[in-house]
């Protein structure tokens, strides 16, 4: 019964906590429609569910499509019952998305509230996954429930242009990828690098920085043969979604390198920087404040994280945080995502020995 009761609360933990970070980037970004906070035309949901959203954004189409495809096999019936009662009266569900313009679009509404409920369920599903990771690296239990509840909670603070819905599903993606490098052996890896590639193109640079994890569990040999074959499925899925949407607007990747400079050139931002995040204004994600506490966190963390997971995080920040600075909008930290999962656990070793230095004073 125990062992249930703990289940239990994990569960609620996890759902309010995956709740509270949803409802902090949806209030912040909604999912980038014209007419709310966080619009952004070359990458708004109808440009994304129609396919005529500038590149790269229109890559992104796991979500759209899951979207599109629910809208054509639900019966009309049961999509206008939704559709009116969706943000008014007595049955009302969903009085949040009554503020999206795109929502009041019946045209665009199965396919709005799909995304709604399956952004969250991927912010859920991160959770999990990253309290699976922690488990799987033996970070002690109270750390390893309540570390995923951190990382969730932050997620809305690295968005400070934008975030997109995709960011969720990135995230858990990332984490199952990670947890089953640990617990299983590499050709279990080729659906989640499937969708994970069909989410987002990111993961197939993600991939190199599972070496370490699948050489720990086999010879060298089996480490490359796996990397090579998810970077070629990865490859493939990214492929076919450029040639899909090669007449878009817009190109392959973005420039932001320019950008970067000028904002370190003119470090206003930087050092005054604030947004609102949970409806309080407070310092941005790119400025000094949370910048050194990520700094101190990854100095006291590092050399307490097991060998594997600082390999794992030397190879992604390699090729993160180049791409970052090449591609990514200035201080949109977000786009350091491969990072996550380190961030992950550095957190977690840093709660762990506060815990540990916790229980020895109570001991005295």
């Amino acid at each position: 019964m125990s062992t249930l009761y703990h289940r239990v609360c994990c569960f609620v933990l996890f759902v309010v906590a995956a709740s509270a970070s949803f409802s902090g980037f949806y209030q912040k970004s909604h999912f980038c429609e014209a007419g709310v906070a966080g619009s952004y035309d070359e990458a708004s949901f109808e440009s994304m569910v129609d396919g005529t959203a500038y590149r790269p954004y229109v890559y992104r189409q796991l979500l759209p499509a899951i979207a599109n495809r629910i809208d054509r096999i639900a019966p009309d019936r049961f999509k206008n019952w939704l559709y009116i009662h969706q943000g008014s009266g007595s049955s009302s569900y969903m009085r949040a998305m009554s503020v999206s313009p795109t929502a009041q679009n019946k045209v665009y509404f199965t396919r709005d509230l799909t995304v709604y409920l399956a952004t969250f369920l991927f912010a859920l599903l991160a959770v999990y996954a990253m309290y699976l990771v922690c488990t799987a690296l033996e970070v002690p239990r109270t750390a390893s429930v309540f570390t995923p509840v951190v990382v969730i909670l932050l997620v809305p603070y690295p968005m400070s242009l934008s975030g997109f819905f995709y960011d969720y599903s990135e995230l858990a993606f990332f984490a199952l990828a990670v947890w089953v490098a640990l617990r299983f052996d590499w050709w279990w890896l080729i659906p989640i690098s499937i969708l994970g590639a069909w989410n987002k193109e990111s993961f197939l640079l993600f991939i190199p920085s599972l070496y370490p994890i699948l050489r720990q569990r086999g010879s060298r040999r089996e480490a490359l043969v796996g990397v090579g074959v998810l970077c070629c499925l990865c490859a493939v899925i990214y492929y076919c979604l450029r040639v899909r949407f090669a007449h878009n607007p817009g190109a392959t990747v973005e420039i932001g390198l320019f950008g970067q400079v000028r904002q370190f050139l003119h470090p206003r931002a930087l050092l005054f920087g604030t947004e609102e995040t949970y409806g309080v204004r407070v310092p941005r994600a790119f400025s000094v404040l949370p910048l050194a506490l990520l700094l101190w966190t990854v100095w006291r963390g590092w050399k307490r994280l097991p060998l594997v997971m600082r390999r794992h995080g030397q190879i992604a920040a390699a090729i993160n945080i180049p791409m970052f600075l090449l591609f990514g909008h200035p201080g949109e930290l977000r786009a350091l995502s491969m990072l996550y999962i380190v961030f992950l656990m550095l957190l977690a070793v840093n709660l762990s020995d506060w815990m540990r230095g916790a229980e020895a004073q109570r001991a005295r």
